[in-house]
């Protein structure tokens, strides 16, 4: 094993906000429909807990800028707006932002969803990611989309006319009685209305859903192919780049800074109900207290145990927004004592990474990416050194399914249609 050196890291926040209108049958994600007595108190509380379980994680950034934050769900734009100034100017308190911060928020097209697109900018949210998943509208009643086409098609215009540069659309292909000029459709007239960046993916039926329950009939695998192949060559004569298995990035925007970091084993924070974390605990501890200039004593903030020793570890929190809040109308002040954390949201997964299991780990997140990572960055992610997987590399190069390179880990266009088959040379 070699080190590791944290501050080389770079270090994301994820934000989870968990509601939606209406539980949409193809999701599996931790999303619960709104409750018919909403009150906003019940935001109020919830943009506490998020504030306190961000000034619990404080130390795991051990000095660290966040270079960018993703607001996902459920439907994040339900939030109302001044919820989110209070939200981020309460996690300026907490962290420091990077001056060039990526900050994307999930949307829905419906209008009663979401503010007028200009106040999200107006706190900071520089990225839109609007979930269209398509513009026929037999197709987003059989989805359970509560939104219809004109909806789509009017929410990317007015976020570019809002001063939106950067904004994806997310795009399902492979529905329900769905015919390939359907799908080539959709993608033309998300282009065509301003999307900059279109994440165009498969629909998967997923345990825990409805439509895992009561299936709907799919096209064929070989309609699928021919989809999903017709799909990529539109992209691509539009001027998108295919830099991630089902992101597409357009000619004026760039990859998802927030989602390339995931890819390339980057750290990332998170706070919400039933949200994930991934953070690396550097060799000297003292870096976790390098930032005088706010309380970071360890002991109190997540507890000494859990930074014992160094390594890479996942987290998450408690799932039900319920459990997460505040249960005794605590609120969250800034510069909030110590006792004020016996009510902060539970941490119910804190675990140490196995060393065995990295390599697997990183090669599950870096071969997403078809331009791959530099060999330098398996060693600096996971202190692995190359040697330690030298053989299965070999191996795969000779498949056809690796590049043959000493600078670069990068997945053969063979490989990747056979991303599986290499990932299991590394189980």
């Amino acid at each position: 094993m070699g080190t590791i050196d944290v501050k080389d890291i770079p270090l994301a926040l994820y934000i989870h906000i968990p509601w939606c209108v209406k539980k949409c049958p193809y999701c599996d994600f931790n999303s619960h429909e709104l409750p018919i007595d909403t009150q906003l108190s019940m935001y109020d509380e919830y943009v506490d807990a998020l504030l306190l379980d961000a000034s619990m994680q404080q130390s795991l950034s051990q000095g660290r800028k966040i270079g960018s934050i993703f607001i996902g769900g459920g439907t994040p734009s339900l939030l109302p707006i001044a919820q989110y100034q209070r939200l981020f100017s309460g996690l300026r308190h907490v962290f420091t932002f990077a001056d060039d911060i990526e900050v994307t928020m999930e949307a829905n097209p419906g209008t009663l969803e979401h503010a007028p697109f200009a106040q999200y900018l107006s706190v900071g949210i520089n990225r839109l990611s609007i979930g269209v998943q398509s513009f026929a509208a037999d197709k987003l009643q059989t989805l359970g989309r509560i939104h219809d086409p004109v909806q789509a098609l009017s929410a990317i215009q007015a976020a570019r006319a809002a001063g939106f540069e950067r904004v994806n659309v997310d795009l399902m292909h492979g529905l329900p009685q769905q015919s390939m000029d359907e799908a080539l459709a959709d993608i033309q007239m998300a282009h065509d209305a301003g999307a900059t960046h279109i994440s165009w993916y498969q629909l998967t039926i997923e345990p825990n859903t409805v439509f895992y329950r009561s299936q709907p009939i799919l096209p064929d695998e070989d309609n699928l192919a021919d989809i999903e192949q017709a799909g990529q060559t539109l992209l691509q004569q539009l001027g998108y780049n295919n830099y991630e298995v089902s992101a597409w990035a357009g000619a004026s925007d760039k990859p998802c800074r927030h989602n390339v970091n995931y890819w390339q084993f980057g750290d990332y924070l998170a706070i919400g109900a039933g949200a994930h974390g991934k953070v690396s605990i550097g060799n000297n501890a003292s870096a976790l207290d390098s930032n005088e200039s706010r309380p970071s004593d360890k002991d109190k903030v997540l507890g000494s145990d859990w930074l014992a020793e160094a390594g890479i570890y996942r987290f998450s929190k408690s799932r039900l927004p319920k459990d997460y809040m505040l249960q005794d109308g605590t609120r969250y002040q800034p510069a909030a004592h110590s006792d004020t954390h016996q009510n902060a949201p539970k941490m119910v997964g804190w675990q140490k990474i196995a060393s065995d299991e990295l390599v697997s780990e990183f090669m599950l997140n870096a071969l997403r990416l078809h331009g791959g990572v530099d060999w330098a960055l398996f060693t600096a992610r996971t202190g692995r050194v190359y040697s330690d997987i030298a053989g299965q590399v070999s191996k795969l190069v000779e498949q056809g399914l690796l590049i043959d390179s000493a600078e670069q880990l990068q997945p053969t266009a063979l490989g990747q249609r056979y991303l599986n088959q290499i990932l299991r040379a590394f189980l």
